[in-house]
This record gives C-alpha cells, sequence and structure tokens, in this order.
C-alpha cells in the first residue's frame, strides 16, 4: 500500500524503511533494520547519525519539536516537548538533536502514578528509545512534533509504564514459541504476536456536551431518563451513515493513513451515535501504539466538526456500551499457529498451541479477568451488549467435535455411528472453515477461524494490558506443554503428542463452553464448574497479587513482585478515585441543578394551585393538587438521598455507587415530570440525535 489517494502517501508521516533509505547511509539503514526488526539492541555508533536523520525528516516536515511519547499507568499517553532550536548568540538559531536526546529522556516521575515504587522527592524517572515501533509526526493547528516511542522506567529501574511489560511479555511468547516449535522439528525462526483492535465509540454534539457536567467531567452521563426512541427499531446499525459523521470519518482516516495505521472498516453500531472503526491487524507492539493514536485522533478530528468523541465504556445508560474487541493471534516465520493447516505437522501444532490457549485461560481467567477491570468497564460487562465477568472459551460447532473426538480417545471409533478416531499428526484434520459457525457475542473468549476475539476490554482501555496478560499466561502454558513433549520418544512422538493434548482438554475442558453467555443458567453453571465470577473491579484486581501469580509473571520476567503489587495499588487506587469523583459530581448535580428545577416548577405549579382556588376553579385543580403534592415528595426524596450521598462520601467505594444509583433513579423519575423548558441538562434525546 502506497497511497491512498492523490493527496495522501501513506505512512507520510513515519520514520518507515522508505524514508530511512532517504535520508541515511546504506549500512546504517540495514543496522537499524536489524535492531527493529531482529530486536537485537541499537548499536550506539549510529546514535547520532539517525538523530541527524531523524531531525532533518522531521524539520522538512515542519516538526519545530520533538517529544519522547510514552504510555504511563494512567491510561493514555504522556509527552514533554523540546524545541530542535538553540540560540546561538543574540541573532542566531541553531537546531539540535543528539542521539542522546534520540536514545533517553528524562521526565519528572514524581507526578506520574506509581502505586508507592517512588516517593514525591525521588523526581528522576527515565525514557527510552523502543526501536521496534518506529519515530512519527504529530501535527496540530500550529506546526508539528517528533514523536519518539519510548519505554519508561524509575531512576532505580521500576517500570512506570505499560509498554515494557508489553514487550517483555512478547519475549516471554517468542521464547515459548520457538521452544514448543524445536519440539515439531521446525527450523528456528522468530514469533510475532498480531493484534487487530475494534474501537467504538459515541459522538455527541458539543453543545450539548457542554451543558453537561457529568459528560465533561466523567465522561458518562450519571443521570438521564430513557427517551421514548433509542435502538429498539434496530435501524441504526450498519445503517446509512450520515454526512456530518462521514466527513468526520473521513478526515479521521486521512490522518491516520499518514500515520500508518491501516484504518479499514467504518460503520455506524448498535445504539443511536454509536460508531466503530477498525484497523488491519499488526504486529502487537505498534497495533497498540496506533490504538493510541486512534483515540487520541478522533477526540481530535471530532472537536473540528463541534463534536465530542466519547469513549467511556457507558456513557448513557439503558442502551449499548462500547468495547474494544481485541482480535488475538501468533505466528512462527510468517505462518499463523491458530491457523488448522492442511496438513497433518500443521495440525499437530495447531492443536498444540490450542491446547496451550485453552490450559492458560482455564488457569489463569482470573487474571484475564483483571487485565479489564476499571471502573467504566463495570458499568459494561455483563449487561446485554458485553460478555460476561465469567471468563469462557467458545470454540464453534466443527472445532468443539474435533476436541470431543481428541478427548474419547480410542473409545470414539468403538461406538456404532462414530466418527473415526483422530490421529494427531498422522491424520488431518477435517476441513475447519474460518465461517464454519455463528459467531457468538456472549462470550468473552472466542475463536473467530484463524485468531481469538477477547470481547470484553472496554474502548478506553490500553490494549497493552490485555495482550500483555494474554501473552504471558500463553507463553507459560506453551512452556509446560514444550517440556512434556520434548520427553516423548521420537519412535512414538504422535502417539504420545496425542496423550499430552487430550490430557489437557480433559483437565481443563470447563472453561469450554459454546452457549449463551448471558442467561441465568450459565451463571450457575459456570458456579457448578468452578470459574471465577468476578463482578466488580476491586474483586478481579485483588486476583492480581494472589501469590501463584506474582509467581508467574515474576517466573516469565514481565513483572517483578514490587511491579505487580505497585499496578495493583495504582488501579485500585483510581477506581476508588473515580468513584469518588462521579458521587461529587453526581451531588453538585443534584444539589446545584436538579433541585433548583424541581423547586421552581413546584413553585410554578403551587401558584397555579392558589389561583386556580381564588377563581374557584372546578376543572384541572385536582390535577395540581397532585402534581404539588408528588413533586414536594419528590423534593424531600432527592434531598434526602443527597444527604445519603453525601454520607457516603466519607464510606467506601461501594455505599457511594450504591447512593448514586439510589439518587439517579428519583432525578431520572423527575425529568419526565419537570417542564422541558426548565429542566437543566439535555436529555438523551438530544444527546442520542446527532445531525
Amino acid at each position: 500500500m502506497t497511497a491512498v489517494s492523490s493527496e495522501i502517501a501513506y505512512g507520510s508521516d513515519v520514520f518507515n524503511e522508505r524514508a530511512m533509505r532517504e535520508y541515511l547511509a546504506k549500512d546504517t539503514v540495514e543496522a537499524l533494520l536489524h535492531t527493529m526488526n531482529d530486536r537485537v539492541p541499537l548499536d550506539p555508533s549510529i546514535a547520532n547519525e539517525v538523530a541527524h536523520a531523524l531531525k532533518q525528516w522531521g524539520m522538512a516536515r515542519g516538526a519545530t519539536h520533538f517529544t519522547h511519547w510514552f504510555q504511563p499507568l494512567t491510561g493514555s499517553t504522556a509527552e514533554k516537548h523540546d524545541a530542535f532550536f538553540e540560540p546561538v548568540g543574540m541573532a542566531e538559531t541553531i537546531a539540535r538533536f543528539s542521539g542522546k536526546n534520540l536514545i533517553m529522556g528524562e521526565p519528572d516521575a514524581s507526578s506520574f502514578p506509581s502505586g508507592g515504587l517512588r516517593c514525591t522527592f525521588e523526581a528522576r524517572g527515565y525514557t527510552a528509545w523502543d526501536v521496534t515501533s518506529p519515530v512519527f509526526i504529530k501535527r496540530h493547528a500550529n506546526g508539528a512534533t517528533l514523536c519518539i516511542p519510548t519505554v519508561f522506567c524509575s531512576y532505580t529501574g521500576e517500570v512506570l509504564d505499560k509498554k515494557t511489560p508489553l514487550l517483555r511479555s512478547m519475549q516471554a511468547m517468542d521464547r515459548a514459541v520457538r521452544k514448543l516449535m524445536a519440539c515439531f522439528g521446525e527450523a528456528e525462526g522468530h514469533a510475532s504476536i498480531t493484534l487487530g483492535a475494534e474501537q467504538e465509540y459515541f459522538l455527541v454534539d458539543k453543545a450539548l456536551w457542554l451543558k453537561r457536567p457529568d459528560l465533561v467531567q466523567c465522561g458518562r452521563t450519571l443521570f438521564g431518563a430513557p427517551p421514548a426512541r433509542d435502538q429498539q427499531l434496530e435501524d441504526h446499525y450498519f445503517g446509512s451513515i450520515k454526512p456530518r459523521v462521514l466527513a468526520f470519518m473521513e478526515e479521521v482516516e486521512r490522518e491516520l493513513w499518514r500515520l500508518g495505521i491501516p484504518a479499514k472498516t467504518r460503520h455506524n453500531e448498535t445504539a443511536p451515535a454509536q460508531f466503530e472503526m477498525a484497523p488491519m491487524f499488526e504486529e502487537l507492539n505498534l497495533a497498540v501504539d496506533h490504538n493510541m493514536l486512534i483515540m487520541e485522533t478522533l477526540r481530535n478530528v471530532a472537536d473540528r466538526y463541534g463534536l465530542v468523541c466519547l469513549l467511556h465504556e457507558k456513557p448513557f445508560a439503558g442502551v449499548n456500551g462500547s468495547g474494544k474487541h481485541n482480535n488475538w493471534s501468533v505466528a512462527y516465520r510468517g505462518r499463523n499457529l491458530l491457523e488448522p493447516g492442511d496438513n497433518p505437522q500443521q495440525n499437530a501444532i495447531f492443536l498444540a498451541v490450542l491446547a496451550s490457549i485453552i490450559r492458560a485461560v482455564d488457569l489463569h481467567a482470573d487474571i484475564l479477568r483483571a487485565s479489564t477491570a476499571f471502573l467504566g468497564n463495570d458499568c459494561r460487562l455483563g449487561a446485554l451488549e458485553a460478555p460476561p465477568a465469567i471468563i469462557s472459551i467458545f470454540l464453534g460447532d466443527d472445532l468443539m467435535e474435533v476436541i470431543q473426538r481428541i478427548e474419547q480417545g480410542t473409545n470414539a471409533d468403538k461406538t456404532p455411528g462414530k466418527k473415526p478416531k483422530l490421529r494427531i499428526g498422522v491424520d488431518t484434520l477435517p476441513p475447519i472453515p474460518r465461517d464454519a459457525t455463528d459467531r457468538n457475542r456472549t462470550s468473552p473468549f472466542a475463536f473467530t477461524g484463524n485468531k481469538f476475539e477477547f470481547r470484553a476490554p472496554g474502548s478506553s482501555q490500553n490494549c497493552s494490558s490485555v495482550c500483555m496478560v494474554l501473552n504471558t499466561i500463553v507463553a507459560e502454558s506453551m512452556e509446560v506443554l514444550a517440556d512434556a513433549i520434548a520427553k516423548l520418544p521420537r519412535h512414538r512422538f504422535h502417539e504420545g503428542l496425542e496423550k499430552v493434548i487430550r490430557a489437557v482438554i480433559k483437565d481443563h475442558r470447563r472453561i469450554l463452553f459454546n452457549g449463551d453467555g448471558y442467561s441465568e443458567a450459565w451463571v450457575q453453571e459456570a458456579k457448578r464448574r468452578g470459574l471465577p465470577n468476578l463482578r466488580t473491579t476491586p474483586e478481579a484486581l485483588a486476583r492480581q497479587i494472589v501469590p501463584e501469580n506474582l509467581e508467574l509473571f515474576a517466573k516469565s520476567g514481565v513483572l517483578l513482585p514490587t511491579e505487580l503489587h505497585s499496578r495493583h495499588d495504582v488501579f485500585l487506587a483510581e477506581y476508588d478515585r473515580r468513584v469518588r469523583l462521579e458521587g461529587q459530581v453526581a451531588l453538585e448535580i443534584a444539589q446545584g441543578m436538579i433541585m433548583p428545577a424541581v423547586s421552581a416548577e413546584l413553585h410554578e405549579q403551587a401558584s397555579l394551585l392558589r389561583d386556580l382556588q381564588v377563581v374557584g376553579a372546578s376543572s384541572g385543580i385536582h390535577r395540581v393538587q397532585v402534581s404539588v403534592n408528588v413533586l414536594g415528595q419528590a423534593l424531600e426524596q432527592v434531598g434526602d438521598a443527597c444527604e445519603k450521598l453525601r454520607d457516603a462520601l466519607s464510606a467506601g467505594s461501594e455505599a457511594i455507587r450504591s447512593a448514586m444509583e439510589e439518587l439517579r433513579s428519583l432525578v431520572d423519575a423527575l425529568e419526565q415530570q419537570i417542564a422541558d423548558v426548565r429542566w437543566p441538562l439535555p436529555k438523551y434525546r438530544d444527546l442520542l440525535a446527532l445531525y
């Protein structure tokens, strides 16, 4: 792909191989590509040459500043801009950018969340160039900035970002895949993990957004009665895209293409004013970086169109929330290991990889669930548009039949009417078309032909957290299977392999479920199977720091116990702060906006009642009297609920959320009783009607 239109060259704002060959000597290009592709350390001797080339390339495209672009534990990205230009005398400047500037930066680490790893007075932190992700240019209204993707750590080496553990987990997967492939006599090579992240979002008019303090401060509506029309007519999904929205989408795509982000699909989602864009799959590290840029681009471009992009998982109660389905796969020497293949060797490898994943998800469903745990997702998971908090695997009918035949072993060919026994590594699997079965949107972790789709991540989430955990648990299982397979005698290899895979299936079959994940029957069945049901963020996060999980991450080299403890503390503290923020905002809206509106309506109705009584009216007076009584009682109830919420703000997060729900039910009922001209908040019917 060299161009997407006559105006925009794909990847024109990326220091890719094309740009390298234009600005660097041939030997330097090869050395840099060797570092990027083969993940070997950067040769320090070329750092200054690369830095000079980046400066020249960036300035030629309008860049005046450079920044180390990193991903702290805040969930967003961070950057500190430094100008290329330095004064030399009274009237001259010179552009400077050295190899040292390129390779390492030193942002203040004291103000980033660290979970106690760093004290306020311990300010020093370091950013280091992640050479596996290309340098790019971010454009803004008055110029451009050269962005260097980096990792972020403390002065004493503790990890303070989300990128470093992801890279470590990719290394763990590479080791494990190579070890497993060696058991099958495969040639030496590198593993690559790929990701395609489907980004869902809402768009609302900025003028209405500004009138909603809850949307502005919390990203979601804390109050709002359901409108007469939302998604019940099922006419928004895949419907014709409105011109204003389409113009926005096209500009988003143009910006993404410049950044080398393969934006592919765009469409209306289920709820009104909800949309989705999806890129083609990429190498995991790059895909994560690109998704962070996708979210930023959506927000920035929306503003130019008088819109606001809402990335919260549940901005509106009663309609579909937004997720970010992570389509994850693993390849070796360019071949997708989740493709069943068409020969016995490929089939055997596929089944070994599949068995590793089944074992991993069953044993570590708790931390896989924890990887998706935060307040926004708590509002979404378990609802009818999102997978439940119970982790299970969907394989589809065809693959489940294969699994059952393996599990049954020698008994399979002794039962009348049964298909012959499957001999792993000898027989060829029955054809498994990519779309051999219907999709199961109620499953959190579904096999979709040549990849797994993890549906539980939230729309605002950094994909690195999810994929880091997934890589770590699958790598551990691959190591276990590789150790077992390596012990098999070569003359009975396939027979032994069959036994190894059969044992894994029998031990971990409980995680496989092809049914309705939304049903209450599944909740009870999952409980019977012993599967964890971690409904809330605090429940899920607690599983991060149990001894067995601390040991798992330490053994894999992904996170030290101190680093995992710090993350648990950061994420739990963030959850608590967000709950308290929402509680405070809800209280302010109720006291400062809702109650005055109710009081004004009550005053008007009471005045009307007095006027009717004065003139001796016989019609309508009863209804006005009822209205006055209802409003008066409601005002008292809202006031009491506000007092309850105020008290709860001094208690725990669950007390706050409970008090907020009680207050919301009262306010939402009042919304339908107060005159439109007096109600202080834009209603759902207006917010969801995007023109």
